[in-house]
């Protein structure tokens, strides 16, 4: 069974000023969700899912399908204040879903096979779909009860414009997940050395540090394991206006209560993202240099 290709692509784009979603990144209008599919479908994903809103849905669907109905497998699921398990209350008047562990379980209806998440805006290269697909492959081949995420090198995924916030991995001794550390404001200092402040110091980071960048693979028991957790979250903070339940915080009580593993696979691909509109060049310009090492067509679907 080809594992799925989860895409996050319900954010608003407020820091951005659009929906960053449907930009043009590529030569031809390619969008960074274009690139990601087309990996995805040469590492042998078979179906993808995107999560959306439903005030740009008709126009989000339009856009893809016609692209996209031809090369793969496509759904699309809205994410919604009011999608929350049945008898569950909250706070009606907040303005945005719950985040991104609620934004996968929406899905739920129409993923039965092991699959990956990504997020729409960002970039993971060729050699992160090819483990992530291999490792979904083998899982459903075994029954596993192991998720996985893939972990990027520090080096690869800083920028050259200012600070980063990274989720860094600790691991034990088999490879497996402890938990993600987040950590704000990262950056080369001028001598070289990568730092991050603490308090009223900083503390350094070897380049070598594998860190997340919200790619994972999951099982389908991922939707009962939400639900009951995300039926807890509700209990003790869906009454907050602004509590979202992420899904490093789902995958921390996984582990933390041992109910299962997670795999870091790490990857030696460049990751790289859009957040402001001051971006956008930057990722054109690293773009068009994949097109001319021969990674990617100039036309991608043509």
């Amino acid at each position: 069974m080809k594992p799925t290709l989860l895409i996050l692509a319900a954010g608003m784009g407020s820091r951005y000023g659009k929906l960053k979603q449907m930009d043009a990144f590529g030569p031809n209008g390619e969008t960074i969700i274009d690139y990601s599919i087309y990996d995805a479908i040469n590492a042998g994903f078979g179906k993808v899912v995107f999560v959306i809103r439903d005030f740009f849905k008709e126009e989000f669907e339009r856009y893809f399908r016609n692209k996209l109905h031809d090369k793969i497998e496509i759904e699309f699921v809205s994410q919604e204040l009011y999608m929350v398990p049945d008898n569950i209350a909250f706070d009606n008047k907040r303005e945005k879903p719950w985040g991104t562990a609620h934004a996968i379980w929406v899905a739920k209806d129409v993923i039965h096979e092991p699959f990956g998440v990504i997020n729409a805006d960002d970039y993971y290269g060729v050699d992160s779909f090819s483990k992530l697909s291999a490792f979904l492959k083998a899982s459903g081949d075994n029954r596993s009860k192991e998720f996985s995420v893939i972990s990027y090198y520090l080096r690869n995924t800083l920028s050259e414009h200012g600070t980063v916030n990274r989720g860094v991995c600790r691991i034990n001794e088999n490879g497996n997940l402890i938990d993600i550390k987040e950590c704000i404001k990262i950056k080369r200092d001028i001598d070289g050395i990568i730092r991050y402040p603490n308090n009223d110091g900083h503390i350094e980071l070897d380049e070598n540090t594998l860190v997340s960048m919200n790619m994972w693979g999951f099982l389908p028991s991922y939707f009962d394991y939400c639900e009951r957790f995300f039926s807890q979250f509700l209990s003790h903070e869906g009454h907050l206006p602004t509590s979202e339940f992420f899904i490093p915080t789902l995958v921390d009580t996984l582990i933390k209560k041992q109910i299962l593993d997670v795999k870091v696979l790490n990857t030696e691909s460049d990751w790289f993202g859009v957040t402001y509109q001051e971006d956008k060049p930057i990722v054109m310009d690293k773009i068009c240099a994949l097109i001319e090492k021969g990674i990617y067509p100039k036309n991608l679907w043509n």
